[in-house]
């Protein structure tokens, strides 16, 4: 595979997964935040922390899509994805609770593979890397 390819797939992964985050922080603002809240609390987790919640998602996505601080931003949501598995998945009784929760480890993994790999050449982390080192 040449280099134009491996720097595409990469960008369009960023993109794919940082997608449904992006997605997921946008719909719990306006009508979907009371709601949200409300789930939050319903399983025990204090919904005041739903703005940070909110700030993880949408920064992180476009923070991933952007290949800024790709690394870090990676761990902190494959952290945040099983952390939400854990909490809001686990009625292993309902065959949808053990999919999502399934769903939640598989895109964690892809965190961890982005977290190990970095943004990759078209990210603003290689452009940084590559600025530094001029230096």
């Amino acid at each position: 595979m040449d280099q134009t390819a491996i720097n595409a797939g990469n960008l369009t992964g960023r993109i794919f997964i940082a997608a449904l985050f992006l997605m997921a922080g946008i719909g719990k603002l306006g009508a979907g935040y009371a709601g949200t809240q409300g789930y939050m609390e319903a399983m025990g987790v204090p919904g005041v922390l739903l703005p940070l919640v909110i700030a993880l998602e949408i920064g992180g996505a476009i923070l991933v899509v952007a290949g800024l601080f790709t690394r870090v931003t990676a761990l902190a949501l494959a952290g945040f994805t099983v952390l939400s598995a854990v909490l809001f998945h686990v009625d292993f009784s309902d065959q949808m609770q053990q999919i999502m929760f399934m769903k939640n480890f598989a895109i964690a993994g892809g965190f961890l593979f982005l977290a190990a790999s970095g943004g990759g050449a078209w990210s603003i982390d290689a452009r940084r890397s590559r600025t530094l080192g001029n230096n």
